[in-house]
């Protein structure tokens, strides 16, 4: 075919063949989307700023896991020297295997990516959208429409897999013998469980991931908080400043919960103030100035 026809359902398209004519409509190469036209183009956009942080918060997601999975498996109050060298384990591995994935993605030995945008949901869901032309034969379309956002992730997983068994197994047996080799088990559960929730829901999580990181943070900020046993304003308090475990956490919290109001304003194409991320801490001065009204204990049941 010389002319190029447009092809039907949302994501078929032809390609440009040697010889000058156009191919049968069907599923564009990979790095490669159908336009308006029908005709199969190079995605060569550079990803957004919220398309970066989704990723980041891919990458955030696992290592919270492996966080707190290994406090997990340690069991101890404070932070000593063996639970360290496995928090840096983990960080190690998940920041080598960031900075793999994007070597290894086009344009490869670069950080840059060529990616083409994602336009609306059903971009991460084109095996729903195969047309059937005068209900007769299926035509599979079925494409990474927004290359690379959904195989880097797999990608990336599948690296943290392969790192964390040539790396975590060494670090805890000299540090943590006993306890360390469960962080790794807990691992190897947790990451399958991810990959399959991308697979299935990628297109939600990215819509919707500054909304899930807020409720997220704030939900575990408040549960950090309920597991102190002294429920006072001053304790509550104290502990956040002189224990270096809860600084830790609760800065944290701050952190995820600024990182997903940025996203939110990114996804609205809202500006704010840098001065605005200031209210991050409210979360934690709400839970702490309102405990008293809460306390169990100081409900009379008549």
């Amino acid at each position: 075919m010389n002319v190029l026809i447009r092809c039907p359902g949302l994501y078929c398209g032809r390609e440009l063949l040697p010889d000058g004519n156009w191919s049968n409509c069907g599923a564009c190469p990979r790095g490669f989307r159908a336009n308006a036209s029908s005709a199969c183009e190079s995605c060569e956009d550079a990803p957004m700023f919220y398309d970066w942080l989704y990723l980041g918060f891919m990458v955030l997601l696992a290592l919270v896991l492996h966080w707190f999975c290994i406090d997990m498996v340690a069991m101890r109050r404070n932070i000593p020297k063996e639970v360290i060298a496995l928090h840096l384990s983990a960080l190690f591995e998940v920041v080598l295997a960031s900075l793999i994935v994007l070597q290894l993605t086009d344009p490869i030995g670069s950080f840059n990516i060529k990616s083409c945008k994602a336009k609306k949901l059903s971009d991460w869901y084109t095996l729903l959208h195969n047309p059937n032309p005068n209900y007769e034969a299926t035509l599979h379309c079925t494409q990474e429409a927004i290359y690379p956002l959904y195989t880097m992730v797999f990608v990336f997983y599948a690296l943290g897999i392969v790192l964390m068994l040539l790396i975590r197994p060494l670090i805890a047996k000299k540090f943590l013998p006993k306890q360390g080799k469960f962080s790794i088990y807990a691992a190897l559960y947790f990451y399958p469980i991810l990959a399959l929730l991308h697979a299935v829901g990628g297109g939600l999580i990215y819509y919707s991931f500054p909304y899930i990181l807020i409720i997220l943070s704030v939900l575990s900020n408040a549960a950090h908080f309920a597991f102190k046993l002294n429920q006072t304003v001053k304790s509550l308090l104290l502990s956040s400043i002189s224990d270096v475990k809860n600084v830790i956490v609760i800065l944290g919290h701050w952190l995820l919960h600024g990182y997903g109001v940025i996203a939110v304003a990114t996804l609205r194409e809202i500006t704010i103030h840098p001065t605005m991320l200031l209210l991050v801490v409210l979360p934690a001065l709400f839970y702490i100035i309102t405990a008293k009204f809460t306390d169990p204990h100081k409900l009379h049941i008549e």
